[in-house]
């Protein structure tokens, strides 16, 4: 007997999407539970009325495996980093670049030149991992070390390293979108410009206001002292010690794979390691997978170079499995295509394709936890309503990246939030008030949907004469 698929209604959609937040929210909020485990437990929930719809188990867990092998790629990469991070504490390159960032940067402009420089870093990466992982940590340090609020800090360093991410042709994000929609990445970056770029200029005054309204006699220079003194008794500082940093951003520069650029940035880290700061083969192998430990008997040390190490990575590599099995899981029900059929029937106007476009971007962010889903999910529902509507695809590219790609960062059970937190120390709500460029952008995305504003449309093909051409 030939078994039959069942199309999930959209009552039934709706309640296993609400099923699934009620489990996760539930375990977060009420039990406080880690958010890999609720992920895992929501798979397990929903498992059951996904074969009522008549898949065999096998079928799901072909399609939850297929959907969490995306996560073997980025899940290198992030084991990389907490790799980097350790091996470059240990080889004084984050104290260096924390040591001179005091002694140079002033209270009073430290948010927007963490901006600026967070910026630059992403810019010439493309990635806001590695951005987050160095020099985020580095000015984490500083603002830390000069008594700026941490949020604030935060807050600027995400501003800065999505930039980057959203906007390098360097960017796994940018590239993804460009090519979901069918463009160049260039015409890509290039259409995100009018919306980015207000965005980030209003950004970066606000950090400036905030930072002239910060009270100098704020800054605790005992603590100061006791930190840049520890750095340069501890550590040797100095352009040595930077080698790795500029031997990373050769290697991404030159496009370089992410996995090996960041990997091999970690063995320079090592080597400096050992043949400069004086640490043995076996004791950087130790920082490699368990991350730098420091016992200096001062709370903000410790905190700031207790970091990295492969370990301290893995919860993160959890999430990004369960919760790209998640999306296998609800791929496979058509849950997703049943609602998003919903709302597309529903969009009759341009304002309105741009506004359902950001939500569903945002929607597809929390439920897949990556950019990679939202991307793929959006750019494929949403394409034809572009054609439709005679909008060129580096509209729904731009308001991708607008939203899913700065939000990604934003959301507490993404695996960017749970790495921005890690990384940073500062949990994501937190920061969140202080991520700017991340809540403007979108602002400019709407209000030029509403306009028409630089909506770019599609050329309208000549109309071909039909009269015959006579012959000789």
């Amino acid at each position: 007997m030939e078994k039959t698929i069942k199309k999930p209604s959209l009552s039934y959609s709706l309640f296993i999407l609400i099923l699934m937040v009620a489990v996760i929210s539930t375990g977060l909020i009420l039990l406080e539970a880690p958010i890999q485990i609720m992920l895992f437990t929501a798979i397990v929930v929903l498992i059951p009325f996904v074969l009522r719809l008549g898949y065999s188990y096998e079928e799901i867990e072909k399609a939850m495996f297929a959907s969490m092998l995306k996560a073997l790629k980025p899940s290198l990469i992030l084991m990389s980093v907490g790799i980097l991070i350790g091996t470059w504490i240990a080889s004084g390159t984050v104290p260096t670049l924390i040591y001179y960032g005091i002694q140079s940067i002033s209270p009073q402009f430290f948010l927007v030149t963490t901006l600026l420089f967070c910026s630059v870093v992403s810019m010439a990466t493309g990635s806001s991992w590695a951005t987050l992982g160095t020099a985020g940590i580095a000015m984490i340090g500083v603002g830390q070390s000069l008594d700026v609020s941490l949020a604030m800090t935060a807050g600027a360093i995400v501003s800065g390293a999505y930039f980057g991410d959203k906007l390098s042709p360097l960017s796994d994000t940018t590239n993804l979108a460009a090519a979901v929609v069918g463009i160049d990445v260039f015409t890509h970056v290039k259409h995100m410009l009018w919306t980015t770029v207000p965005a980030y200029v209003l950004s970066a005054i606000i950090f400036t206001l905030i930072g002239l309204n910060t009270e100098v006699a704020a800054v605790n220079s005992a603590e100061v002292n006791s930190l840049t003194g520890y750095l340069a008794t501890n550590f040797n500082l100095g352009i040595i010690s930077i080698i790795p940093a500029l031997f990373l951003f050769v290697l991404l520069i030159t496009k370089q794979p992410a996995i090996i650029s960041v990997f091999l940035g970690g063995v320079a880290g090592a080597l400096i390691a050992i043949f400069y700061q004086g640490i043995d083969m076996t004791s950087i192998l130790g920082v490699a997978y368990n991350g730098f430990f420091v016992e200096s008997g001062i709370e903000a040390i410790d905190s700031l170079l207790q970091r990295g190490g492969l370990v301290s990575m893995l919860p993160m590599v959890a999430i990004f499995i369960f919760a790209l099995g998640l999306g296998g899981l609800l791929n496979i029900s058509g849950v997703l295509v049943t609602i998003i059929d919903s709302i597309i029937k529903m969009i009759k106007s341009r304002a309105l394709l741009v506004f359902v476009t950001m939500i569903m971007s945002y929607f597809t962010l929390g439920l897949g936890g990556s950019f990679s889903f939202a991307g793929v999910m959006t750019g494929t529902f949403m394409k034809p309503l572009f054609d439709k509507f005679n909008l060129r695809p580096e509209n729904l590219s731009r308001a991708m990246e607008d939203t899913a790609t700065q939000g990604c960062a934003l959301l507490p059970w993404t695996a960017s939030g749970v790495f921005t937190a890690t990384t940073l120390g500062v949990p994501t709500l937190t920061y969140l008030p202080f991520c700017f460029l991340a809540m403007l952008t979108p602002l400019f995305t709407f209000l030029y949907g509403l306009t028409g504003f630089s909506m770019k449309e599609e050329k309208k093909q000549p109309k071909h004469s039909t009269k015959e051409v006579p012959t000789a």
